[in-house]
Formats: structure tokens, C-alpha cells, sequence
């Protein structure tokens, strides 16, 4: 007998709002998610998703598979990134810290499960959301971040190469111990780079949907 692998899914369909979205037609049904995750989001935003469902909690705790975790974790900054309304669930540790202020750029999620103050923490979070909060661009020759989730802008600029390497195998999770060390350490430092296991991951997203004016963020 062989085993048979699937694709994960997703619920989407082609508008923002749930009213809409129960009329005949605007149904995408379940998607599959082929991967590779690089380009999933883009892939759904040209089949005409607006609004996707996830088909389990994006699972953040110590116990969790980093691989699975953060393949669903790029998919929701993505999806961010592109505006569309991501319905999703995020379970994290007790004492997740700063995690809540870290994802803060992120489509707030349906549901938030782990911290004792949950409630309060997620109607915070959804109270302070709106697009652009921390991103990336590439310019010629330079990578440019910045990041208004602790209340100011911050704005870091970086011309070296290494750190452009960095991003790269940062974005969609990469073992810790193959980033180099020294641009990995700045963007912890700057809670640009998130830790799940022994892993570390990307934290903002490539803008594809501007608030206003490029000139004025």
C-alpha cells in the first residue's frame, strides 16, 4: 500500500465581506496549497481570494513543529501584505512576552488562545492593526525596514550584502545556525527576527498594497 501525501488547504473566497461572500459565486471552495510557500499568497490573490480561511491554529508554543508553524505564519504576512482578510487562530505560550507586540503588524487573528490576559491582549491588537505597520522594501543597492509596532517609526537602512542574505533565508523560516550570525543578531535585536524552535523567521512583510502615497510612509 503507499501513502498518499496531500496538500494543506484553505477555505477563500472573492470578497472582503461575509455578506458578500455568501452569494452564489463568490465561494472558491477548499484551495490547495501546493507550495512551495514563496509566491502561495500571489497564487491565491490571481485566483481571486479576498478572504481565506486557515484550517487549523498557527501554533507558536514550545512545543510546536517549526516548519508547519511558520509556512502558515508566512502565509497570514503575506496574505497582510496584500490586504486580504485572513481569518486565523494563533496559539502562543503563557508567557509569550513581546509575541503579541511582535506580530501586531499582522491581520489580527479570529481568536487568541495561551496568554492569561488573551481577551484584552487580542482587542488591543485589533484596535491598533492597519496595513503598513512594519515592512520592507529593496532599493538599488540598500534594504530599508520600517516599523511603527512599538508606537514610533523606526527606520533601519543596510547596504551590505550579508544582511540582504540574511532576509533571504530568513523569510520563510531557516535554521538559526545557517543565518549569518552577525545581521541575525541585529535583527533579533531589533525584534525584526522571530524565534520559533530552533528556527528564525521574518517578521515584516514586503508591501504590496500602500496605504497612501509610497512618499509619505
Amino acid at each position: 500500500m503507499t501513502a498518499t501525501l496531500t496538500s494543506p488547504t484553505l477555505l477563500a473566497w472573492r470578497d472582503y465581506d461575509p455578506a458578500a461572500c455568501a452569494l452564489p459565486g463568490m465561494f472558491l471552495g477548499e484551495v490547495p496549497l501546493p507550495g512551495p510557500a514563496r509566491g502561495e499568497a500571489a497564487r491565491l490573490w490571481e485566483l481571486g481570494a479576498r478572504r481565506v480561511r486557515l484550517p487549523a491554529p498557527v501554533d507558536l508554543t514550545a512545543a510546536t513543529d517549526p516548519v508547519a508553524a511558520l509556512h502558515w505564519l508566512s502565509l497570514v504576512r503575506d496574505l497582510t501584505a496584500r490586504a486580504v482578510m485572513v481569518e486565523w487562530e494563533l496559539l502562543l505560550d503563557p508567557d509569550a512576552g513581546d509575541a503579541l507586540r511582535v506580530l501586531s503588524h499582522l491581520q489580527p487573528p479570529a481568536a487568541l488562545r495561551g496568554p492569561a490576559d488573551a481577551e484584552d491582549s487580542l482587542r488591543t491588537w485589533r484596535r491598533g492593526h492597519y496595513l503598513c505597520k512594519c515592512l520592507w522594501r529593496k532599493g538599488p543597492g540598500f534594504i530599508q525596514i520600517r516599523d511603527r509596532r512599538w508606537g514610533e517609526l523606526r527606520r533601519f537602512t543596510a547596504d551590505e550584502p550579508e544582511y540582504e542574505t540574511a532576509i533571504d533565508l530568513l523569510d520563510y523560516g531557516a535554521p538559526a545556525d545557517t543565518v549569518p550570525q552577525a545581521a541575525l543578531d541585529d535583527f533579533r535585536g531589533e525584534q525584526l527576527a522571530l524565534d520559533v524552535g530552533s528556527y528564525a523567521w521574518w517578521i515584516p512583510y514586503r508591501v504590496s498594497r500602500w496605504l497612501q502615497q509610497s512618499i509619505a510612509i
